[in-house]
């Protein structure tokens, strides 16, 4: 009696190699995927999933190597060719039209129209709403997209790759902006996926999720397929090692720290609502931080994080009230250029949209905020400023094909290096980190997390945010945490505790009102 034969997978990669330049993103990758299955792809930034994932949704068309679906061999043109053939792709780096409502960009290139070729816009709009519906979505159809926040925006992402029916959905990064609330409805959304017969390739640097969602985890590392691995017959120790090469040891606590002067003290900051009379996006902000130690801001999304280092850094939309002093002095910070000239550095949470300048090169984008370093009897020196440049990219370990590569070629890994870097050239005396580590693999964490505490330790003080609760816990000295816009907690290291924390993160606070005038 023959054997039985082992199912056809539905996709076949079969030695793909892609070169940019002289560097190699792919080498002679063949890999498996299975019908009806959520394959998990891993590996350090730089590694090759993404331009694995780009080949695979038409992204990229000029490969070495073959594609097989179904049995049988593609190579698509376009996304829109590869959308035809059923293979969809939510981005890691949002792809959005921010001037166009959220339902012109879930059908942005598959528009619907009349025979006459006016824009079915009612029925757009009613296939939005529906697909918004099932991800549990706040916003409407109309609203424009620009007006929303991140968490938001890579939600419209979802909507537009789940808005036409696809037989495979590659999801690279797909929960690194949503909140705890919105990543269980994603998941969701996942296993109905998949009780339809949906396959899932899905890029994740957050082991919890791999290991909560896979059925199969492939490993790549510098461009080459490691290994491919069923979930139940491995371990997250065993995949990191397989990411990087060795063993990582799980992130501690840090070792005591013995924090100094006060460096940044802000009393009584309240943030007006823009477009709100009468409500506050943040009132009665109390806190100090000291040079030499961590201060962690945790808190869920929209608790006021993020606007809170935006005022520190003199980017608030409105200015706030209240007073911020630094090293004694009190300052008030309406730009960001008052904001560095007074020693302080913001490594923003949006990269793409507040970070980096995509149209520059990898050296401008680290010296933008230096350039006249790079300065020799008052002109520009190319050469001063490759120096200048090297000297950061040796320091931080950044990956690029060459200096003067373009910053968008890099891993989102690497860009927010460039970012940390360009900031660390300024000399600092407060930086201010909003989720640094979103969307950095476990490699580079740990490198940013060594990078954090020799900072702190040569006398820098720290503002921390992250969406991972661990990391704050690991990293900080002591935690607020923000409801609301309200402080709702506040915990030294002794008093660390995730129940706590979260305890006071989902208190709740009273609407906000107008602070009361004061009695002077």
């Amino acid at each position: 009696m023959n054997a039985p034969r082992p199912e056809q997978p539905l996709i076949h990669c079969r030695r793909i190699t892609k070169r940019f330049g002289g560097t190699v993103a792919l080498e002679d990758v063949t890999l498996q995927v299975q019908r009806g299955t959520l394959h998990a792809i891993v590996g350090e930034n730089g590694a090759g999933k993404s331009t694995l994932m780009k080949i695979l949704s038409g992204v990229i068309v000029d490969y070495q190597g073959e594609l097989l679906l179904r049995g049988e061999p593609v190579r698509f043109a376009s996304p829109l060719d590869a959308a035809a053939a059923g293979i969809s792709i939510i981005h890691q780096e949002l792809n959005l039209v921010e001037e166009l409502t959220v339902a012109a960009n879930v059908f942005l290139g598959r528009e619907r129209c009349t025979r006459g070729g006016w824009l079915q816009e009612k029925h757009m709009r009613r296939h939005t709403a529906e697909v918004l519906r099932r991800l549990q979505c706040s916003f409407s159809p109309e609203e424009v997209v620009g007006r929303l926040r991140v968490g938001d925006q890579q939600l419209v992402e979802i909507a537009r790759a789940l808005a036409f029916q696809a037989e495979v959905l590659i999801m690279d990064e797909p929960t690194s902006a949503l909140t705890e609330a919105e990543t269980q409805r994603l998941f969701q959304v996942i296993e109905q996926l998949r009780r339809q017969g949906v396959t899932i390739l899905y890029i994740s640097h957050k082991m919890d999720e791999v290991f909560r969602l896979a059925d199969f985890i492939s490993v790549l590392r510098d461009g080459r397929h490691v290994a491919t691995v069923a979930r139940h017959e491995t371990s997250p120790g065993e995949i990191t090692a397989l990411m990087v090469g060795r063993r990582l040891e799980e992130q501690s606590p840090v070792e005591p720290r013995r924090p100094g002067e006060v460096v940044l003290e802000v009393r009584g900051l309240s943030l007006p609502w823009a477009g709100l009379p009468g409500k506050w996006r943040l009132q009665g902000i109390d806190l100090e931080v000291r040079a030499g130690e961590v201060l962690g801001l945790a808190g869920l999304m929209g608790a006021g994080r993020t606007e809170l280092l935006e005022c520190l850094f003199g980017a608030s939309p409105l200015p706030p009230l209240g007073e911020i002093r630094l090293l004694g002095k009190p300052v008030r910070l309406e730009h960001p250029a008052q904001a560095v000239a007074a020693g302080v550095a913001l490594v923003c949470e949006d990269r793409k949209r507040q970070g980096l300048f995509d149209q520059l090169d990898v050296t401008e984008n680290i010296l933008v905020c230096t350039l006249s370093e790079a300065l020799q009897a008052g002109l520009l020196s190319r050469r001063k400023e490759q120096q200048l440049a090297q000297a950061e990219v040796q320091r931080l370990g950044i990956r690029t094909p060459g200096l003067r590569a373009p910053i968008t070629s890099l891993s989102g890994g690497n860009q927010q290096k460039c970012i940390l870097g360009r900031w660390l050239r300024t000399a600092p005396r407060l930086l201010l980190l909003d989720d640094p580590a979103r969307g950095i693999d476990v490699g580079a964490k740990q490198e940013l997390y060594r990078l954090i505490d020799q900072l702190c330790r040569q006398g820098m003080a720290i503002v921390l945010t992250s969406s991972e609760l661990p990391e704050l816990l690991a990293l900080c000295d002591r935690i607020v945490v923000l409801s609301q816009g309200r402080i709702t907690g506040r915990f030294s290291r002794k008093e660390f505790s995730q129940e706590a924390i979260l305890a006071a993160a989902t208190s709740g606070s009273p609407p906000l009102q107008a602070p009361k005038p004061s009695a002077d």
